[in-house]
């Protein structure tokens, strides 16, 4: 069964950065395949943060375009998720999400209903 294992987060001031990281065991990146990160804060609905096909396309939420990058290492199976620039607002549980084979085989998607399997989540906590 895929298992999907988030780490990196932690608490950070305003303007700085982290690295989070995620491995889903028994999932392989092919170019129909797709992994993404997204965020929930209390009380809100979950949102889509940065998505990633096989290809290196890639899919941004307009709030972290040009701070965040998402990446995936084939050798190692490790989707990241470069923070930089941080704010309060980005303050949020993020989990990471892997869809089923063919999803993304036309575009990248960074909506909850596309990806079936989930991490637990990591706490990102920005303060000012």
């Amino acid at each position: 069964q895929v298992q999907v294992v988030e780490s990196g987060g932690g608490s950070v001031q305003a303007g700085g950065s982290l690295r989070l990281s995620c491995v889903a065991s028994k999932y392989t990146m092919f170019h129909d395949a797709c992994m993404a990160w997204f965020l929930q804060a209390p009380g809100k609905e979950r949102e889509g943060v940065a998505a990633i096909d096989g290809f290196g396309n890639t899919k941004y939420a307009d709030s972290v375009k040009g701070r965040f990058t998402v990446s995936h290492s084939n050798a190692d199976n490790t989707l990241t998720l470069q923070m930089s620039g941080l704010r309060p607002e980005d303050t949020a549980m993020y989990y990471c999400a892997a869809a089923r084979y063919g999803t993304c085989s036309h575009e990248v998607f960074l909506d909850t209903s596309k990806y079936t399997y989930w991490g637990q989540g990591t706490q990102v906590t920005v303060s000012p």
